[in-house]
């Protein structure tokens, strides 16, 4: 079996998905299988995949039977997955070579942790536009989940034992958008904490249109996940303010809020 399952759902990114695919084909690490869910595209996405798929042997190319979501997509990924560890990625991204390699590494020397993240940049159409912030390597603690989540959902790479302590990611309305959030606090609530590499060893494609995905809908799942997640880690009624953070920003016009992204 292989040591690594790679997660990834796509859904009419049939210009993007070559590369979000070569991005893991070029990994300096190759014990990985790569398990790709198709959410109902009605582009030509899953043709290309299906094109990769009769070409690599490491690479499943499974389909849900409508659109359903990243939820639903990524937890029909696990149902398949068979390495010790398993990796997200999108498809529209792309993330170092040797991403598979370091934090394959740190998971191996570091059992007490049951997830590993990175830093990552931000492109567009016209190519990088936001670097993180350098800091050191650290573990976050509940109080770095008050203002936000404290993790890059799309570089992560858990340990399939902790998606199965959770039973993956939770496939309601109210985590749409924010599952990856809801699922950290999850995690915490049952001892089952992360590390965050300095390094940014993943680049998320969020263009010109990705703003219209933050809509009211998902700013109120967002302010929902927060107040079911500060009680499940016990986070102080005096950060509790912080709920409505999301509600505020939903009321930011859009042309301001590009400015400050």
């Amino acid at each position: 079996m292989p040591k690594v399952s790679v997660l990834m759902g796509v859904y009419n990114c049939a210009d993007t998905v070559h590369q979000s695919i070569n991005s893991i084909k070029e990994q300096t690490f190759t014990d990985w299988e790569f398990i790709i869910c198709d959410d109902g595209s009605i582009d030509n996405t899953a043709a290309i995949v299906e094109e990769y798929a009769k070409n690599d042997f490491r690479i499943k190319f499974i389909k849900n039977d409508k659109n359903r979501g990243l939820s639903y997509t990524l937890n029909h990924c696990l149902k398949y997955a068979t390495g010790e560890y398993c990796a997200r990625m999108d498809g529209d991204d792309i993330c170092s070579k040797d991403r598979f390699q370091i934090q394959v590494d740190f998971l191996d020397s570091h059992p007490e942790y049951g997830f590993v993240s990175s830093l990552m940049t931000r492109h567009d159409e016209n190519g990088i536009y936001q670097k993180p912030e350098q800091k050191e390597s650290y573990a976050p603690t509940k109080k770095d989940f008050v203002k936000g989540s404290p993790y890059c959902h799309a570089p992560v790479m858990m340990r399939k034992s902790s998606y199965d302590a959770v039973n993956g990611y939770r496939d309601i309305d109210k985590t749409l958008g924010v599952e990856d959030y809801d699922m950290w606090f999850r995690l915490y609530e049952k001892g089952i904490y992360g590390y965050v590499l300095h390094q940014p060893l993943y680049s998320m494609f969020d263009g010109r249109a990705a703003a219209s995905r933050r809509t009211l809908n998902r700013r109120l799942n967002e302010a929902w996940v927060r107040k079911e997640g500060y009680k499940m880690i016990g986070i102080p009624f005096l950060y509790r303010i912080y709920i409505l953070k999301p509600i505020i920003l939903a009321f930011i016009p859009q042309w301001l809020y590009k400015i400050i992204r």
